[in-house]
């Protein structure tokens, strides 16, 4: 019997050890994490102090602070309605913080007039989600829009010129009289890329760039993100769910959770990261919370209709 109670003693002894360690391991790399996102704040291509964006009273962002480092690709995952997209519209001000600054090569930029910011944006390219081209106009007009925009063209030729070599960088040249209706999915976001990079931008931003292609066409997408930042020293910013997409172009992945960043670090540093959340997201896993809901949710008996319910 005394034998019985001192083997339970001690497996409860040691089991306790184990969440005291898995505690310590998630308090370290908490640690680790925000040493990351903070340190060298000022020598980033693009600073983020202390930002908090507030829609009502939902805080979406909470006192991020975050430094991009030039010519490296970073990836920012995390679960939908995290804050992701809302934390890279705020790299170039698409979105003005509720409190907090955003800097671009040492500048303030989140305080400035729409007039002086559409100058800065020059220096960003921006692949949005679904590509967002325009469906009126053909492959060559969607390109030269932002062209447009920012320069009075003296000479067409010369657009004409930048058209085909922009296409080229994305193997499309041939299709600039198309128009988005005639395109596949991977091949619009590939003109939306090529759109984006028309202005010679010296940071791009991809706000979902797999979203919806298969996983060959996501992998093009991938090869040509790798291709930009490899050949023409692009500081890339990535917003994704894709893991597989992750792991390939990033050299670092941060992960948002209610509004804070809970993880930052290389793709290796992510998949042995101690965070239970992080560990659910990167492999798919649903949480325990997410189950209380579906296991107190209504029967799908108690969902179905029958004929005789709508006869009056």
């Amino acid at each position: 019997m005394i034998r019985i109670r001192y083997c339970v003693m001690r497996i409860a002894r040691t089991e306790k050890q184990e969440v005291v360690s898995d505690k310590v391991k998630v308090k370290v790399a908490k640690a680790e994490d925000n040493k990351k996102s903070g340190e060298d704040a000022d020598d980033g291509i693009i600073v983020l102090k202390n930002l908090t964006k507030k829609f009502g009273d939902n805080v979406v962002l909470d006192n991020v602070s975050l430094s991009i480092e030039k010519g490296k690709t970073t990836v920012v995952i995390g679960p939908s309605g995290c804050g992701k997209t809302v934390l890279v519209k705020h790299l170039n001000v698409l979105l003005r913080p509720s409190s907090g600054e955003v800097y671009f090569k040492g500048r303030r930029i989140d305080n400035l007039p729409e007039r002086d910011l559409n100058e800065i944006r020059t220096h960003y390219g921006f692949l949005f989600q679904g590509g967002a081209l325009f469906d009126s106009l053909s492959v060559a007009e969607n390109i030269i829009f932002p062209i447009r925009q920012h320069h009075r063209v003296k000479h067409w030729s010369e657009v004409e010129d930048l058209v085909k070599a922009k296409l080229s960088i994305v193997g499309l040249d041939g299709f600039q009289n198309f128009y988005p209706a005639n395109l596949s999915g991977g091949q619009r976001k590939r003109v939306a890329l090529a759109r984006a990079i028309a202005l010679n931008p010296e940071v791009i931003l991809y706000d979902e760039p797999t979203t919806g292609l298969d996983p060959i066409r996501s992998d093009i997408i991938n090869e040509l993100i790798l291709k930009l930042q490899k050949e023409l020293g692009e500081t890339t910013v990535v917003v994704t769910h894709d893991m597989t997409s992750a792991y390939k172009i990033a050299d670092r992945i941060i992960m948002l959770h209610n509004g804070k960043i809970i993880a930052d670090g290389d793709a290796d540093y992510i998949r042995n990261h101690p965070h239970h959340v992080v560990q659910q997201f990167i492999n798919g896993q649903v949480g325990e919370d997410d189950l209380a809901v579906l296991r107190v949710s209504g029967t799908l008996f108690q969902a179905q209709f029958l004929p005789r319910d709508f006869e009056g």
